[in-house]
């Protein structure tokens, strides 16, 4: 699956679960406007971290060298792209990481506690998700946005680190079912084994694409990364997060739809 379409999923995923849009949303963990607006880019920007594993990933170019080498040492680390860092290892390692984020915080007389862990966490994890969605044109924007919505956390919304992790994990579960859903499609649940299928299903029609040779497992309805189908799923799902992100930020003014409904 392509970035662009990762980060859509990613941020489609949290308005999902987090916002309160009647019919189309589950409600599942509640937050107010803030927590899902940020949240989205979040969990959009989490969606990309799987492939931190690939040189050619949108990672790889969000800072000049430091990127090239940070997604180098993570495709040798996790044996190379589709391997460690699309498994449950790579996803408790994350979510544990993103945890240990909302530790860090720092307490001042003037401004409370500021959370400057998740603070760094989300302008990084913003940044990655608005240059994969093509919202801004350099890498410099992108990161100028991020650190507006860290600094923002930071100082006056300390309390929303709360879901910091949760939007992680989300984002990189996300990411995993995209790939699942292509005909790339993960290593399993048991990375580093990967059984590969007995001889005698290699023929087996249907069978042989969701169980590959090479141990993989898909369910490659969306075809190959990049496909029409692909493409058609990411633009519904932009559409998606258009609606709630609107309604969102509705609520944040103080204009409730469903008053309306």
């Amino acid at each position: 699956m392509m970035g662009i379409t990762h980060a859509t999923s990613g941020a489609a995923a949290w308005i999902a679960i987090t916002s309160t849009l009647p019919i189309v949303s589950s409600g599942a963990y509640p937050l107010d406007p803030v927590g899902v607006l940020a949240g989205t880019a979040v969990c959009a920007g989490a969606a990309l971290l799987p492939d931190a594993d690939h040189h050619s990933a949108t990672i790889a170019h969000s800072v000049p060298l430091l990127g090239r080498i940070a997604t180098g040492t993570v495709g040798m680390l996790s044996g190379g792209h589709r391997q460690g860092a699309h498994s449950p290892i790579a996803l408790a390692l994350v979510t544990a990481g993103a945890w240990a984020l909302t530790l860090a915080t720092f307490a001042t007389d003037g401004f409370g506690t500021l959370a400057v862990g998740a603070g760094l966490g989300a302008a990084a994890l913003t940044a990655f998700g608005l240059k994969a969605r093509d919202f801004v044109r350099t890498w410099a924007a992108a990161w100028a946005l991020g650190a507006m919505l860290g600094a923002f956390i930071v100082l006056f919304a300390p309390e929303q680190v709360a879901w910091f992790p949760l939007a992680v994990a989300v984002g990189f579960v996300v990411h995993l079912a995209g790939d699942f859903l292509t005909t790339g499609g993960l290593p399993g649940l048991f990375w580093p084994w990967v059984p590969r299928p007995p001889e005698v299903l290699h023929p087996v029609p249907v069978l042989n694409r969701i169980w590959m040779r090479n141990g993989y497992v898909a369910l490659p309805v969306l075809g190959d990364t990049g496909s029409l189908r692909e493409t058609l799923l990411g633009a519904v799902l932009g559409l998606y997060c258009f609606t709630g992100f609107a309604h969102e930020g509705l609520l944040l003014i103080g204009v409730d739809l469903s008053a309306f409904w």
